[in-house]
C-alpha cells in the first residue's frame, strides 16, 4: 500500500504499535518487521537517538520539538536499554539503526519499483551511495540524491522540500547525522503536500556504503558498534560519547519523564 492512500480513523488505532516511554519519549517496543510495517503503511517521521542524543533534548528546542513529535521512536541505543532495565527494572527490545537499515533496503532492492528520496551529508556520500544502488540494481535518477547544506539550528530547507514535493517519493531516507537529520525530517513531515515514510537513520547509511568503518553483525548485536567507530575517528566520537554519561543521571532522575529544559545561566547569555 503506497504511503500517500489516506487509511481510515478505526484503521489507524486498531494498528498503533506498542512503546514504552522513556524520557518523555514514546519508544516502539515490538520487532522489526512491525516497525517497517507501520511506516510503510502509515509513513510520517521515523528517528532512531542514540545514547549520546538524550543530553540534546535539554539543550536544543527545535530538536525536542522533533523528537517528542516524531510518529515512530526506535530504541537504537544499547545504552539506554541497558540502564532502563538496570535502573528502571523494565526490558524493551532493541532496534538499531543499521539493522533497521538493512531490514528497510532488502524490502527496497526485492522490490525495485519503491521511489525513495535520498538526503546526504556531502558529494562523497553521495558517490558511494550511487554505487551501491547500481550494485544492487536499484533503479534511481541523479535527482534522487540530495546534498544538504549546512544547516543552522533552526532548519527549514525549501530546496529539499521543493524537490521532494515535485518528484513525491513514497520514501525520504535523511543520513546526515542526528540533530540536524531530526530537525529536518520534522520540518519535511509538517510541509509537504503529501505524507512520506521519512526514515532518519543518520550514519547507518554510510555502514552499508561504505562511507563509514563497516560494523560486523555481531558488534551491533552486543552494542559496540560505537567502540569501532571510536577508534576509526576519534576526534569525533570522544565528545559525542562525552555527551553520553549524562544518560544514566537522566534515567535515574527523570525515568518516564521529559527532563525540563536547561535554563541559560547570565554567563551563557
Amino acid at each position: 500500500m503506497d504511503t500517500t492512500e489516506r487509511l481510515s480513523p478505526l484503521f489507524h488505532i486498531l494498528v498503533m504499535p506498542a512503546t514504552q516511554q522513556i524520557l518523555g519519549l514514546r519508544f516502539f517496543d515490538g520487532d522489526i518487521n512491525e516497525a517497517l510495517e507501520f511506516m510503510f503503511r502509515r509513513g510520517g517521521l521515523l528517528v532512531a537517538p542514540s545514547g549520546t542524543c538524550f543530553a540534546r533534548l535539554r539543550h536544543d528546542a527545535a530538536y525536542r520539538q522533533a523528537m517528542t513529535h516524531a510518529d515512530l521512536t526506535i530504541p537504537d541505543s544499547g545504552a539506554m536499554m541497558l540502564l532502563w532495565r538496570i535502573l528502571r527494572g523494565r526490558k524493551i527490545r532493541r532496534i538499531s539503526g543499521l539493522k533497521y537499515l538493512q531490514h528497510l533496503s532488502a524490502r527496497f532492492f526485492a522490490d525495485k519499483t519503491s521511489s525513495v528520496f535520498w538526503i546526504l551529508p556531502n558529494g562523497t556520500a553521495c558517490e558511494k551511495t550511487a554505487r551501491w544502488l547500481r550494485a544492487n540494481q536499484f533503479p534511481f535518477a541523479d535527482t534522487d540524491l540530495y546534498v544538504a547544506p549546512r544547516y543552522p539550528a533552526t532548519i527549514e530547507d525549501a530546496e529539499s522540500l521543493a524537490k521532494i514535493d515535485q518528484r513525491k517519493p513514497v520514501h525520504v531516507i535523511i543520513a546526515i547525522g542526528s540533530g540536524p537529520q531530526e530537525k529536518l525530517g520534522h520540518f519535511l513531515r509538517d510541509h509537504l503536500s503529501y505524507r512520506p515514510a521519512i526514515h532518519c537513520i543518520g550514519a547507518a547509511l554510510g555502514f552499508l556504503t561504505g562511507d563509514q568503518i563497516k560494523i560486523p553483525g555481531w558488534a551491533d548485536r552486543f552494542y559496540l558498534g560505537w567502540l569501532f567507530r571510536l577508534f576509526a575517528q576519534p576526534r569525533i566520537f570522544i565528545p559525542r560519547l562525552s555527551r553520553a554519561l549524562e544518560l544514566p543521571w537522566l534515567i535515574f532522575r527523570y525515568g518516564q519523564d521529559l527532563p525540563p529544559p536547561r535554563q541559560e545561566s547570565p554567563a551563557d547569555l
